[in-house]
């Protein structure tokens, strides 16, 4: 009698669920995605809207650093590291290149040819994918409880499971964290979810906010709790935006939890030491306004006076007071943007609930991948590269699982025959 072809089941269509589908249809497996949401890879298609940031191209022994203290990260990377990622895609046609700053795009610049092309692979493959579709929980077997847009409740009976659902940032998109109470009530220890890669919120003056409000401040360096980032920043409504703050967001939060607030110091001459500013500052000023002075002997624009003014309404009339000023300017932040404007989510499930293909121990049989993971992600292709190679990791465990892998490499199974054991949902 032929082998029985088992069937999959994967909740939550982003890259990482996608990836773990391409993943087991390839190794001889029926697959099915579940998705909440009526489209698939909504986050990944909004994440593009400036130009996919992929991956990245430094030495991956620098690469995995980035993920800071989740080591146990570093061998599912290692075994999908960014170029097999850019291999990937130009297997779906979708050839990428490095930008000038090391990060990786498609040619295209643009999500939606990578994503079409993976799901029409996917289509050929097999591979179903059930929209409206969301996790309500678990049986006691460990099967999945789900329920569709009609509001049917059912039981999906797969041979394994991989869960990719996300974290919580950007909620309207369906990564609202909602599994969380799922999985602690069958004993799954979770770092508790905050947001990550987000702004800051800081109480500024009417008067600058009004004047400010969406202008850049370029070329400078943020530092806070020993880490220092360069880049362009934001003004906003309610704080600041942008890279150099979004990769100082989980350290700001941490000393607010502690401490009610956090001071971001900004450096606004970056290139320039103390001592030289101090020099340029200790010209004669004659008849000029600070302003003109400023501008002329710093090189400061019009909104970083603005900045200094913010901070100190009297600015200093000693050189190196002032100098040390436009150098360490300090900002109160109140608080960091939450789930709803962060690009990431830090926390999630502990790494020590899983085993080394990411199964969870308490739920044999369910897999996990991408950001439901406990680890925090840069940006800069970090995490999108962190949701592809769990997602490859958590499919090839689940192909282990139900016997079509070995050591990592798929294993399709000669005879595609139905399966006997159909999911009863939907």
């Amino acid at each position: 009698m032929p082998p029985k072809i088992p069937f999959c089941a994967i909740v939550g269509a982003g890259p990482a669920g996608l990836t773990a589908a391409d993943v087991l249809a390839r190794a001889g497996s029926r697959v099915t995605v579940y998705e909440s949401r009526p489209n698939p890879a909504r986050k990944f298609l909004m994440a593009g809207r400036g130009g996919l940031n992929l991956t990245h191209s430094e030495g991956l022994d620098s690469f995995i650093k980035r993920y800071g203290a989740a080591e146990w990260l570093a061998p599912h990377i290692r075994a999908f590291p960014p170029q097999r990622l850019c291999d990937f895609c130009a297997e779906l046609g979708q050839e990428t290149f490095i930008g000038s700053s090391g990060r990786v795009f498609p040619k295209s610049f643009k999500t939606s040819p990578l994503l079409r092309a993976l799901l029409s692979r996917l289509e050929r493959q097999g591979v179903t994918i059930e929209t409206r579709t969301r996790l309500e929980g678990f049986t006691d077997k460990f099967e999945l409880i789900l329920r569709n847009a009609s509001g049917e409740r059912g039981i999906c009976a797969a041979d394994a499971n991989v869960l990719a659902l996300g974290g919580a940032s950007w909620p309207r998109l369906g990564s609202d964290g909602g599994w969380v109470r799922l999985l602690a009530e069958r004993g799954v220890v979770i770092t508790p979810l905050a947001p990550s890669n987000c702004g800051t919120i800081v109480d500024w003056s009417e008067r600058f906010r009004l004047t400010f409000e969406g202008e850049p401040i370029k070329t400078i360096a943020v530092s806070h709790g020993g880490q220092t980032m360069r880049g362009d920043l934001v003004v906003t409504r309610s704080g600041l935006e942008g890279g150099p703050v979004y990769a100082l967001s989980s350290s700001l939060q941490r000393a607010i939890l502690h401490e009610g607030s956090a001071t971001l110091h900004i450096d606004l001459r970056p290139d320039t030491t103390v001592d030289a500013l101090s020099q340029k500052l200790a010209r004669q000023r004659g008849k000029q306004s600070s302003s003109s002075f400023l501008r002329k002997s710093a090189g400061l624009s019009k909104i970083e006076i603005a900045l200094l003014r913010e901070i100190r309404r009297e600015l200093p009339t000693d050189a190196r007071e002032l100098a040390t000023l436009v150098k360490e300017a300090p900002v109160c932040v109140r608080a960091t943007a939450g789930f709803e404007r962060a690009i990431s989510t830090s926390g999630g499930i502990a790494f020590e609930e899983l085993d080394k293909d990411l199964m969870l121990k308490k739920l044999p049989g369910v897999f996990v991948a991408g950001e439901m993971l406990d680890f925090d992600a840069p940006t800069g292709g970090y995490l999108l590269q962190a949701a592809f190679s769990t997602g490859n990791a958590a499919g090839l465990g689940a192909a282990r699982y139900v016997g079509l892998a070995s050591n990592g490499r798929s294993a399709t199974i000669s005879v595609r025959q139905a399966s006997s054991a159909r999911p009863s949902f939907p």
